[in-house]
């Protein structure tokens, strides 16, 4: 009988949550598009915390440098990884914050010829 309480209880308040709008992780990655260069984060950047090689997408938003970390998935491992070197990239994805830095799990990556 404890049992079935408690499940209703939660039926009731994830119902709740759900209907009054309450936003789990996840729920505020915008998209955006981003124009730059993939660098690695160890071996081009020598980021301290960069245990391996990780790309990084560095744009100049607003007359600033942002660093958008590469979420690896099959379109970005498809695209490759740069080591030691630059790759020209426009990249869309929806953006995340953790840990500190802003990541990017990109929906599509193109290589611009100029």
């Amino acid at each position: 009988m404890k049992v079935f309480r408690l499940l209703m209880m939660l039926v009731v308040v994830t119902a709740f949550a759900t209907l009054s709008g309450v936003s789990f992780a996840g729920d505020d990655a915008k998209t955006v598009t981003v124009t730059g260069k993939i660098v690695c984060a160890k071996c081009s950047l020598h980021k301290e915390d960069a245990k391996e090689c990780q790309n990084v997408i560095v744009a100049d938003v607003g007359g600033k440098s942002v660093e958008y970390y590469l979420t690896k998935n099959a379109l970005s491992e498809e695209f490759g990884h740069v080591c030691k070197g630059e790759k020209n990239v426009v990249a869309t994805g929806t953006i995340t914050e953790k840990d500190g830095k802003t990541w990017i799990t990109p929906t599509k990556m193109d290589q611009p010829t100029s």
